[in-house]
């Protein structure tokens, strides 16, 4: 493995528990990597582990960063983030669906873009319900952004580096990370590119769970659309209480011969105010792009023979 003082490519495998998966990875990934005649580090970030994670993946030569305790798979993603030297960064998951034989597929593709994603094919192997709620979510993230989203929680993906930087501090420490990630690139006028991939079951595990987990995606989803594009969520919701209002209203005088009613005037005054509330999101969402870009300086020491602690 090849570790010169600023590697061309970076890859962060973020990773718990994944003694049985995570040497196979690294080997494969250092494999294709050198076949490809690229200078690279390849950096795990062990959340926190209470198997042989990371001795298992510095004997074969990766660079550990070990969590004291686990913190999440998007704290581990951060942490890679800040201590990479590549101008590339390549991030897959720790488990084994990411074939490392695909990062040249996306590789070749940073000539023109500035983030490639491995998109998941009808040929994966992941569970039906899974696929049902990632088509919901690619649904709500293309209406957000405005172009067609083809999967918007896949982790196999390829970044220039200034670009990760520049929204590391957005990142959530959860399994959310890879939404954040694509919605602050799209709104924020970055190119974005997507890779067909046909991943395998994971090894091991899963560790996410459909309710709990779902339920917060969603939720995080939300938070990062009023974010980037408030009034692509204020604006129906305005739409939908004026239109309540105002039918209501109509049907009680046409209907009902009565009067217009406090409930047609409250949800008139209310779509008022859920609209100028959007506006004035847009213009704070507005400052965030129009900000002096932050660029986080690269390492200065590269240790690959001696696990480190860090705590992001």
């Amino acid at each position: 493995m090849k570790h010169p003082d600023r590697p061309e490519i970076s890859v962060v495998i973020p990773a718990h528990n994944e003694a049985a998966s995570i040497g196979d990875i690294v080997k494969r990934s250092s494999i294709v990597l050198e076949a490809c005649k690229l200078s690279h580090e390849i950096i795990v970030v062990d959340d926190g582990s209470e198997d042989d994670t990371g001795e298992n993946a510095r004997s074969v030569g990766a660079e550990v960063i070990r969590h004291p305790y686990p913190i999440g798979n998007g704290a581990a993603v951060k942490t890679g983030i800040r201590n990479t030297r590549g101008n590339i960064l390549v991030m897959l998951d720790a488990d084994g669906q990411h074939a490392p034989e695909d990062i040249p597929r996306l590789l070749e593709r940073m000539n023109a873009y500035d983030m490639a994603v491995g998109s998941r094919d009808r040929h994966s192997a992941t569970p039906l319900h899974r696929d049902f709620a990632n088509a919901v979510y690619n649904k709500f993230a293309s209406y957000v952004c405005k172009r067609k989203i083809d999967d918007l929680t896949s982790g196999f993906r390829a970044i220039k580096a200034v670009i990760a930087r520049e929204f590391v501090s957005l990142l959530p420490n959860t399994f959310s990370y890879p939404t954040t990630l694509t919605l602050a690139v799209v709104r924020s006028g970055y190119s974005l590119t997507y890779v067909p991939i046909t991943t395998a079951r994971r090894i091991g595990k899963s560790k996410i769970r459909l309710f709990r987990d779902g339920a917060r995606f969603l939720l995080i989803l939300l938070k990062i659309a009023t974010l980037f594009s408030p009034m692509r969520v204020f604006l129906p919701v305005s739409f939908f209480m004026f239109a309540a209002g105002l039918g209501y209203g109509l049907f009680r005088i046409l209907t009902l011969d009565g009067r217009y009613g406090p409930t047609s005037a409250m949800l008139l005054t209310m779509s008022v105010v859920v609209f100028m509330v959007g506006l004035v999101s847009e213009q704070v969402a507005q400052l965030r792009y129009e900000r002096t870009d932050h660029r986080s300086p690269p390492r200065q020491q590269h240790n690959t023979g001696k696990e480190q602690t860090h705590e992001p």
